[in-house]
């Protein structure tokens, strides 16, 4: 299987990233991948929730779905749409992260909401509360698809191992980790936690990114780390899309799951123990 990460710098303007990234989908394909997968956020990274109330839609209105959608079957290609920022009917008001899996024909084969808010408070004042914008999801996804059954994630999921082992364990050859890292956790965490989930799991994981500094005209500024990676069951790094918008290729070998997963079948071995506590 020939997979592309699509590694982007998307702004807060849906209108101005939706038709660079179906374009980029469209290269991918006639690059000959038959899988190709966007970032987190495809339509909009934006910090401010008033620009995002203005310019989020509802699933069934999104254009960038929309687009998306048509460059998937336009090109025959399974597509991981990363996630879109979308609009919901919740009470609260707050807005879903949620990733797409469209099949060939443009129809879409799955949707998985990200579970795990991303509520830090990084060194230099840096400071997140996604969820005050965000609901999250509360459900696992693994879909049949492109040859293979997918796990889906998003982003800080990344940092949450069980959820990885259960999706492994249900059945996940590929892992998915679109995502929109921030520069100072990038360089520090974003590559050994993508080769540590890969090494636990016996699972290829693809993790397209978001990368550089991203055209915002309200809100905080935002820069995020890139380097999109693919990486192997064995935990080697296939693909390195580096820190500037493009695609990286790599070829999947879906039998090195099952070599992996032969030489050390941790999976197998799970036992339930006991946690001491102390007095």
């Amino acid at each position: 299987m020939r997979v592309a990460l699509v590694q982007l710098c998307s702004g807060d303007d849906p209108a101005e990233n939706a038709p660079e990234a179906a374009a980029r989908v469209r290269e991918a394909a006639a690059g000959g991948a038959t899988f190709v997968l966007t970032p987190e956020v495809t339509n909009c990274v934006s910090g401010s929730r008033s620009r995002q109330r203005a310019v989020l839609r509802h699933e069934e209105d999104d254009p960038t779905l929309a687009a998306l959608r048509d460059a998937a079957a336009a090109s025959g290609v399974w597509l991981l749409v990363g996630s879109l920022a979308l609009l919901t009917r919740d009470p609260d008001g707050r807005f879903a992260n949620r990733s797409f899996l469209i099949a060939p024909d443009g129809d879409v084969a799955a949707r998985y909401d990200k579970i795990h808010m991303f509520d830090v408070d990084l060194d230099g004042g840096e400071s997140y509360r996604e969820s005050s914008g965000f609901r999250p999801g509360d459900r696992a996804e693994i879909v049949a698809a492109a040859g293979a059954r997918i796990g889906m994630t998003v982003c800080y999921d990344l940092r949450f191992p069980h959820l990885y082992r259960d999706l492994a364990k249900a059945g996940a050859d590929i892992l998915t980790v679109p995502a929109a890292f921030t520069v100072s956790t990038g360089r520090a965490h974003w590559e050994v936690l993508l080769r540590a989930r890969a090494i636990e799991t016996g699972c290829f994981v693809l993790a397209p990114a978001q990368v550089g500094a991203h055209r915002v005209g309200q809100g905080p500024e935002r820069r995020t780390w890139g380097h999109s990676l693919v990486v192997s069951p064995w935990g080697e790094v296939l693909a390195d899309a580096g820190d500037a918008p493009g695609i990286a290729y790599a070829e999947l070998d879906l039998a090195e799951i099952a070599k992996a997963r032969g030489r050390i079948p941790a999976l197998l071995h799970d036992r339930a123990y006991a946690c001491r506590l102390p007095d």
